[in-house]
């Protein structure tokens, strides 16, 4: 399934007109008890990214219906479109050139603190990945996990936390947007299973 060449344009012009910004950092109510419990935990430096990374409220003014999440993988930006010509904007890891999955997309699925299994491509590009890590904030797929299909096939690809925050705004993942655990702890809380994706 792909972009229509139309859309494309569409929704790169929407995103050009995201001016106006206000800073909104992810509201604590969207962590659970055992969230605040792991996180405090957290093995890796909490670090915060650069400003225009962290969560804003922004202006926008694409054709995308509410609900409907678009990421920008050029700008490392990832949006949750609201009612109002409004959209949550969040600051994402993308993958490097070439890894990247582009085109459209539904939420198959969902979980909270996800296990993680290599694919056999990771674990051939990347040596000493083990075959298998738990649930945790040690583990790379982090607090929440939305997995991308495309009809009933699983892309392989997914929006998820990351246990290496340092690299928001970067191009560095194995094809899969990473987001502050906090962050996709809300994007998890703000999208049902379904919700339409949009990746370009």
């Amino acid at each position: 399934m792909k972009l229509r060449g139309m859309s494309v344009v569409l929704i790169a012009l929407s995103l050009g007109a995201c001016s106006n910004s206000v800073k909104a950092p992810a509201p604590e109510a969207s962590l659970t008890p055992r969230d605040k419990q792991l996180l405090a935990k957290a093995p890796y430096q909490k670090v915060l990214p650069p400003d225009m990374y962290q969560r804003h409220i922004v202006d926008y003014t694409g054709a995308e219906k509410p609900g409907t999440i678009v990421v920008d993988t050029d700008k490392k930006f990832l949006y949750l479109v609201e009612n109002d010509g409004k959209a949550i904007r969040y600051g994402v890891t993308v993958g490097e050139e070439g890894l990247a999955f582009k085109g459209e997309a539904k939420v198959g699925r969902k979980a909270e603190w996800p296990q993680w299994v290599p694919t056999p491509e990771i674990k051939q590009r990347i040596a000493g990945v083990p075959d298998f890590v738990g649930p945790g904030p040690h583990n790379p797929m982090g607090a929440r996990a939305l997995y991308l299909y495309q009809g009933n096939k699983d892309t392989l690809f997914r929006i998820h936390g990351t246990n290496q925050p340092e690299y928001i705004g970067q191009a560095i993942s194995s094809g899969c947007i990473r987001m502050l655990n906090e962050d996709v702890i809300d994007l998890y809380t703000r999208v049902p299973q379904g919700a339409e994706v949009v990746v370009l």
